[in-house]
């Protein structure tokens, strides 16, 4: 084979490669349509990934092991020591003129201690109890969070919800002045309107496509913030769909039926803010009883065994047995300084117990209002689009036949496309304000929107 050939089939195999990696290039950047994601499956998703609820239970994991800490102090302390002893000179006792060895020169002993505390007026019991009630409060910190995670999530979710609509009403703008531009033409060519009538209509149409390329934006970056909260890449594609509204339409009746006094008990009974607040209170008496028990003495009981190698005395081994008693005599006023310290943080944290409390009132009447607000703005703006879809068609028809302007028609899409933003907004209002009212009520959201 000469050169010429040779040459003239690699670079046949090269161009082969490059049509190889044109196809490959061209099939992977087709889009992939992306998997609808339910509201349901959103907050399962978040509860597994969301970063901030894995804090939780790492937090929950350390108490833990503080409870274990604790508990250790009540159990037997039992020590053990192994040694090999080597000596310059070997000990020797003086008995009148005679002088004799006491001790081997080199010699291995042992021991093996074991001490229990009998009684310490519930030192260590109270401390350990207390720890509980702190662990006690990780785990409901944690449901807090799963709560508030499943709320940022939602309020997200709707937000997407309302995005897409807005997409669809500026897209309907935009057709609707791109169809009245159409009308317009033909008019002018038949020498009916003047050439103003098209200038007005493609400012108009220039507008409207600005809007929904800031309604898109919008979308993306609604959909980017929903993937951070499901920590997901934050380009991933997400479809939304709103069939849940369907399936909670006794939702808005039972808010709408609340009495405040009763949301208002049952937010102190079911807010985990609330019975963190409870259960760290308890742990503070809990500790104040701890700290006062070293005004007391304690109680213990120890034994140990000996073992020291000598051939000079016996026997080498030994067993003993201690019960007795200790007591702090003076601490420099530590004691009484710590007791008084968990005094002052108990009234400190009944202080915050007390404005959480008027905080969640307060965020609680302000969500059930908002819905009873966003649901008659739902009912009033829903007449309102039906009203304005009639206005543009009576304007269109006046216009076509000569009677109407064109600033008339345009003011009338311009009316129906605010109606349809409204009637949106009142929509995922509502949703939002009903989510609201569930957090602020302690109601796991979760288990709401199964």
């Amino acid at each position: 084979m000469d050169k010429e050939d040779s040459g003239f089939l690699r670079r046949k195999r090269i161009n082969s490669l490059f049509f190889i990696l044109v196809v490959l290039s061209v099939f992977s950047n087709v889009p992939v349509s992306a998997e609808v994601l339910t509201l349901s499956e959103g907050l399962r998703l978040a509860k597994e990934n969301n970063r901030l609820i894995k804090i939780a239970q790492r937090d929950e994991s350390v108490s833990e092991q503080d409870t274990l800490i604790a508990k250790a102090k009540m159990l037997p302390d039992i020590n053990a020591a192994l040694d090999q002893t080597f000596l310059v000179r070997q000990p020797n006792a003086v008995f009148g003129s005679q002088v004799l060895p006491i001790s081997e020169k080199d010699f291995f002993s042992y021991s093996l201690n074991i001490e229990q505390t009998l009684y310490d007026f519930r030192k260590n019991a109270s401390h350990y109890e207390a720890t509980k009630a702190l662990f006690n409060t990780k785990r409901l910190d944690e449901k807090r969070v799963r709560n508030f995670v499943a709320l940022d999530f939602g309020l997200n979710y709707f937000d997407l919800l309302e995005a897409e609509k807005m997409i669809l009403v500026a897209e309907k703008e935009v057709d609707r002045l791109e169809s009245h531009l159409g009308d317009a033409k033909n008019l002018y060519d038949e020498g009916v309107i003047t050439k103003n009538d098209l200038l007005q209509a493609e400012v108009r149409i220039s507008d409207a496509k600005q809007r929904l390329f800031t309604a898109r934006n919008l979308r993306a970056v609604t959909a980017s913030r929903l993937n951070n909260v499901l920590v997901r890449p934050l380009n991933t594609n997400v479809e939304v769909t709103d069939t849940y509204i369907k399936e909670l339409k006794g939702l808005s009746a039972d808010i709408l039926s609340l009495d405040i006094e009763k949301a208002w008990e049952n937010a102190e009974r079911q807010r985990p803010e609330i019975q963190i607040a409870d259960e760290t209170m308890r742990a503070l008496e809990l500790e104040r009883i701890s700290k006062k028990a070293d005004y007391y003495p304690k109680f213990f009981v120890r034994g140990s065994y000996d073992y020291m190698e000598n051939r000079f005395q016996t026997p080498n081994g030994n067993l003993s047995l201690i019960v007795g008693l200790g007591i702090n005599l003076f601490s420099g006023g530590s004691t009484k300084a710590e007791v008084q310290k968990i005094d002052h943080q108990k009234l400190r944290l009944l202080e915050e117990k007390n404005n959480l409390m008027d905080g969640i009132k307060l965020e609680l009447e302000k969500s059930i209002l908002d819905s009873k607000s966003a649901r008659e703005r739902m009912a009033v703006t829903r007449d309102a689009v039906q009203q304005a879809e009639e206005n543009l068609r009576i304007n269109r028809v006046k216009y076509e036949d000569g009677v109407g302007t064109a600033t008339d028609v345009l003011d009338a899409v311009t009316l129906l496309t605010v109606a349809e933003s409204n009637y949106y907004r009142s929509v995922y209002d509502l949703s939002r304000a009903e989510a609201a009212v569930l957090y602020s009520m302690g109601i796991e959201l979760s288990e709401v929107y199964k």
